[in-house]
C-alpha cells in the first residue's frame, strides 16, 4: 500500500486552535487541568472527534473517549491516546499532537475508505501533567482503577477535592473502580509524542520508536524545625528546617549521581519555607522529590536508602521529618515485537531510531493492563514545558503518518 499521508493544513489549523484555550495571564501556553480554560478545550475536542465520525464519551475518570466500530466488534479495540493540559508556563505541543493526532487517523480512515478489523477508541486523558492536588497522571489511572480513595480526597491549594473536580469535568468518582479497564481488555496501546528531549533533533532524526519508559515515584517531605530569630540564636542552637532541607537535596543528588547510569536522576522541584522571611530561622520545609529509572528495582533502591540516610540525620539533628509517597508509576520495557512492527511502520514515513523515554508517560499506566507502543517527533534544541517548546508541522505530519502506518499494520497483525 502507498503511504498514505495525513491532511497537514487540517492538523495545523486543530492544533493552533487548541492553542487557543489558554490563561493569558500566564507565559506561553497554560491549560491546567480542571480550569476553565481546560474545560473549553475538552468541549471543543469532543465536537472535533464526533465530526470526525467517533462516537463519544466521558467515563468515570472524566477521560474523552471516541470510539470507532471495527468490522469485527469481538476484537478488543486499538487505544491512540495522549492529553491536552499543559504544565505552567508550558508549550502547544506536549500531548496534543497525540490527541489531535489521532483524531486526524480517524478522518483519513474515513475519506480513505479503510475499515479497520479491530475497534479504534482515541483517548484524550484527565490530566496527565503534574496537577494542583499533587497528582499526575489522574486519567490514566483512573482509567486501570489506581486512584485510590486518599488520592480522590486530596485537596488543592483552593480547598476542592479531586474527587468533585473529576465528576465537574463529567466523569463519576463513585464508579471509577467498578468501571476500570481490566488486563486484557484492549488489544494494543499506541501513542505519539513530541521527545521532549534533545536527541532526535541533535542527531537531525525524523522519527523515533521508544525502546522503554522511565517509572517515577514522588514524595512529598515535611522537614519541622523550630522557627526562632535570626540574630539572637547561636549557629548550635538553631533547628533550621532549610538549612537541613538544602543537606537532603544534595544527598539525593549524590545518591542518584552514584548510580552512574545515564537513564537515573533524581530532582527537587518544588519547595516551600514558612515563616519565609529574611529575620527568621526557617521553622518548616515542605518539598517533593522524583526519581525516574527504567528499572523499577534501581528507583526503589534509591528512594530507600535517601528515606534511610534522611531519618539518620534527622535524629541527630533532633528536626522532624515525614514523607509523603504521593504517586507511583512502574517503567515499561516495550515489547521486541512491537518495537519491530513500529520500526517498519516508522522507516515507510522517514529516517527512523531507537531510544528510550526519560518523561513519563500515560503509557505507563495502560501498560499494566495492555501492550503499548510509542512514536517520537523531535524537540527543537530539547526543549518542553516551556514556551520554546517546539515541533515543526512537517515533523508533526510525518508522526502522524508513521501513526497510521503502525495502527494498520497492527490491526492486520495484532493477535
Amino acid at each position: 500500500m502507498e503511504n498514505i499521508k495525513p491532511n497537514l493544513d487540517r492538523l495545523k489549523e486543530d492544533i493552533e486552535k487548541i492553542a487557543s484555550f489558554i490563561d493569558n495571564s500566564k507565559l506561553g501556553h497554560t491549560r491546567r487541568g480542571f480550569t476553565k480554560e481546560y474545560k473549553e478545550a475538552r468541549v471543543w475536542l469532543r465536537e472535533k472527534m464526533e465530526a470526525a465520525g467517533l462516537k463519544t464519551s466521558v467515563d468515570a475518570a472524566a477521560n474523552i473517549i471516541g470510539r470507532l466500530k471495527g468490522t469485527d466488534e469481538s476484537l478488543k479495540p486499538i487505544m491512540i491516546g495522549s492529553h491536552t493540559d499543559t504544565v505552567e508556563n508550558g508549550g502547544m505541543y506536549d500531548g496534543t499532537i497525540g490527541v489531535l493526532g489521532g483524531i486526524e487517523v480517524v478522518r483519513i480512515l474515513k475519506e480513505k475508505g479503510i475499515k479497520l478489523r479491530h475497534p479504534l477508541e482515541i483517548v484524550d486523558f484527565t490530566s496527565e501533567e503534574p496537577s494542583e492536588f499533587g497528582l499526575s497522571t489522574i486519567g490514566s489511572k483512573g482509567m486501570i482503577g489506581g486512584l485510590s480513595e486518599e488520592m480522590l480526597q486530596r485537596k488543592d491549594s483552593l480547598g476542592r477535592v479531586l474527587s468533585h473536580a473529576i465528576d465537574d469535568l463529567g466523569g463519576n468518582h463513585k464508579k471509577i473502580k467498578k468501571l476500570s479497564r481490566k488486563k486484557g481488555s484492549v488489544a494494543l496501546y499506541l501513542e505519539l509524542h513530541n521527545e521532549l528531549g534533545p536527541v532526535l533533533d541533535k542527531k537531525k532524526c525524523p522519527l523515533g520508536v521508544v525502546t522503554g519508559i522511565v517509572g517515577i515515584h514522588r514524595y512529598r517531605v515535611i522537614v519541622t524545625g523550630e522557627a526562632n530569630h535570626a540574630g539572637t540564636t547561636p549557629m548550635n542552637m538553631r533547628y533550621d528546617a532549610l538549612t537541613f532541607t538544602s543537606e537532603l537535596i544534595l544527598k539525593l543528588q549524590h545518591i542518584c549521581m552514584e548510580k552512574n547510569s545515564d537513564d537515573v536522576v533524581g530532582t527537587v522541584g518544588k519547595l516551600n519555607v514558612e515563616p519565609n522571611a529574611s529575620n527568621v530561622i526557617p521553622g518548616k520545609c515542605e518539598f517533593e522529590f522524583e526519581v525516574r529509572a527504567l528499572h523499577n528495582e534501581v528507583i526503589d533502591e534509591i528512594t530507600a536508602e535517601f528515606i534511610y540516610e534522611a531519618q539518620g540525620l534527622s535524629e541527630k539533628r533532633n528536626i522532624n521529618i515525614k514523607f509523603d509517597n504521593i504517586s507511583k508509576s512502574s517503567s515499561v520495557i516495550i515489547d521486541e515485537k512491537i518495537k519491530e512492527v513500529l520500526k517498519k511502520s516508522c522507516d515507510k514515513a522517514a529516517e527512523t531510531m531507537y531510544l528510550p523515554s526519560g518523561a513519563g508517560h500515560d503509557a505507563n499506566h495502560i501498560y499494566e493492563i495492555a501492550p503499548v507502543g510509542m512514536i517520537f517527533v523531535p524537540s527543537k534544541d530539547g526543549k518542553s514545558h516551556c514556551p520554546e517548546e517546539y515541533t515543526s508541522y512537517e515533523e508533526i505530519e510525518i508522526g502522524v503518518e508513521a501513526l497510521i502506518n503502525a495502527l494498520l499494520n497492527f490491526d492486520e497483525s495484532w493477535r
